[in-house]
């Protein structure tokens, strides 16, 4: 079990993991070794995850999730397998903590006495500078 925070934890057999080769600069070495690390989470069929979390977790994923409900994400900032491994699996964990969080609700305000007045001024002076860029009538 991975411990994603005190109340939520993520079986190891959700995750997968695959290596694939890196692009990017680094010699003969990068058309030979699989170092970059792609992790697929199926985020809508998990059963570790509560619904509302499943929920804002697939809203936070954005690009990363697929039609399917899967998040992929590509880790290749290192030059080790071990290590862009932990670093997918360390992005994964950030944006289900972050998930795990429920959005505070907003709490209507209403609108100071001094607000509503300089609101109304504001609009009056706005008013004013429109009826000076008027053609004059024979009423005014």
């Amino acid at each position: 079990m991975i411990e994603v925070t005190d109340r939520l934890s993520l079986a190891e057999e959700e995750i997968v993991l695959s290596f694939i080769r890196s692009g990017g600069p680094g010699g003969q070495n990068v058309n030979k070794v699989a170092t970059a690390a792609q992790l697929r989470f199926d985020a809508r069929h998990s059963p570790s995850l509560p619904p509302a979390v499943r929920n804002r977790l697939q809203k936070l994923a954005g690009g990363k999730l697929t039609r399917d409900g899967v998040i992929v994400i590509t880790a290749n900032r290192h030059r080790t397998q071990e290590e862009n491994r932990k670093d997918a699996i360390g992005r994964l964990l950030a944006l289900i903590q972050e998930a795990a969080v429920p959005p505070r609700p907003r709490i209507p305000t209403r609108p100071t006495r001094a607000s509503k007045r300089r609101h109304l001024e504001h609009k009056k002076r706005h008013g004013d500078i429109k009826k000076m860029r008027r053609r004059p009538t024979n009423g005014d």
